[in-house]
This record gives C-alpha cells, sequence and structure tokens, in this order.
C-alpha cells in the first residue's frame, strides 16, 4: 500500500472524530442555552397578560392572567412560580386568588398593613378548596395548568391584586422587571412587559363591551 494512502485514511479518520466531537459540543451547549425549548412545539409559550382595570386613591387593581400557550406541556403539581421587581415602591395591598410566598417589613405602615411590601414579590396561586370570597375566576389550582392543545379551558391562570403607591394614571405607572417563571421541569425565560392596545371585555349578555385602562403582555 501506498505510504501517502495510508497517511491520507489515518487523517482523514482523524478529522472525522474531530468533526463529531465539535458537533456533540455544540449540540451539548445549543440545549443548555434553550432548556425550555421543545422541538415538537417551537412556538409555544406562556403569555402573561396583565390588565389594569381600576384606579385607587394610590394605584390600581389589576388582574394577571397566564395562557399557557404550549401545546404539550403541562406544568404540573407544585405549580407555577411568578415574580417581578417592581420599578418604583409599589406595594401590595390585596390579593384574590393567589398570594405573595413572603410579606416583607410593612412596618412603616400603621393600621392597614399592606399584603406584601418586597420589592421584588414572588406569587403563588392560591389551593383548590379556597374560599369563593378569596377567588376569582381561572385562579385557585395550585399553580396546576394543562396545554392549550390538549385543554384550552383548564390552560388559564388568573389572579387579582391591588397594587399601592403605583400612580394613578397611565403616564404615572410603571411595568414591573425582570420577571421570572417557575414551574417543574425545564425553566422558562421571560422578556420584558410591554404595553399593548387595552383588553376589550364583553359582557355576559354580550350587549356592551368595556376595556381595561391598560394592558400590558409578558412573553416566556
Amino acid at each position: 500500500m501506498d505510504p501517502s494512502s495510508s497517511l491520507v485514511t489515518v487523517s482523514v479518520t482523524r478529522i472525522t472524530a474531530f468533526t463529531i466531537s465539535l458537533i456533540f459540543l455544540i449540540s451539548c451547549s445549543t440545549f443548555t442555552s434553550t432548556e425550555a425549548y421543545d422541538a415538537l412545539d417551537p412556538n409555544g409559550n406562556i403569555t402573561i397578560k396583565w390588565d389594569v382595570l381600576q384606579w385607587t386613591p394610590d394605584g390600581y387593581v389589576a388582574v394577571v392572567t397566564m395562557y399557557n400557550f404550549q401545546k404539550y406541556r403541562r406544568i404540573q403539581w407544585p405549580g407555577w412560580t411568578l415574580g417581578w421587581t417592581w420599578a418604583k415602591k409599589e406595594v401590595i395591598w390585596s390579593m384574590m386568588g393567589a398570594q405573595t410566598t413572603e410579606q416583607g417589613d410593612c412596618s412603616k405602615f400603621k393600621g392597614n398593613e399592606p399584603h406584601c411590601c418586597k420589592k421584588n414579590p414572588i406569587v403563588v396561586d392560591l389551593l383548590p378548596g379556597t374560599p369563593y370570597n378569596q377567588q376569582i375566576a381561572h385562579c385557585c389550582k395550585g399553580g396546576v395548568m394543562s396545554s392549550w392543545a390538549q385543554d384550552p379551558a383548564n390552560a388559564v391562570s388568573s389572579f387579582q391584586v391591588s397594587v399601592g403607591a403605583a400612580g394613578t394614571t397611565n403616564k404615572t405607572v410603571r411595568v414591573p422587571k425582570n420577571i421570572t417563571l417557575k414551574a417543574p421541569g425545564p425553566g422558562y425565560t421571560c422578556g420584558p412587559a410591554k404595553i399593548v392596545r387595552p383588553t376589550a371585555f364583553m359582557s355576559a349578555d354580550k350587549r356592551r363591551v368595556t376595556q381595561a385602562l391598560m394592558t400590558w403582555n409578558i412573553t416566556c
């Protein structure tokens, strides 16, 4: 055999092995950086909609709704955990359908204490069996959500929050920052909150349409 042919064969073998190793490493790094990516549902996401429905003396009342627009991935027990950082010095006066995991330091408030005074509150869903006067629609399932393709009626989760020290107009209210969504399994990466066209609501008799005062969306 020609020695040069043997040399070429060895070189090709080494290059092939190197190429396979490189592709493997790239694949691993790609998998790590897109941990929630699902090849069967590349456009799936969880969309969070924050609708400001009413102004209060020092802030607003809003309904926060999560839609699991993934086809196959459900959120199972112990459910979702939603967090954010307030843009100013907001506090949460009260909540329905959910609660924060910590109250934080509310010592500067005399008499009526807020539900939460933390700069970066963490919110969890309430459990099934919660008293009706603490519930709103689509709440209180322990953070468990079906996927949109499998069971759209149960792919929604909502809670109501009354926010203080927040401003009382569209120009003074600030969207929250650093939104985080955690759930069992691979994690989620959430984009920034974006102000969008206010949500329109149809009355039960379908004869009147109202709209939110402000709406912003977050995609995770």
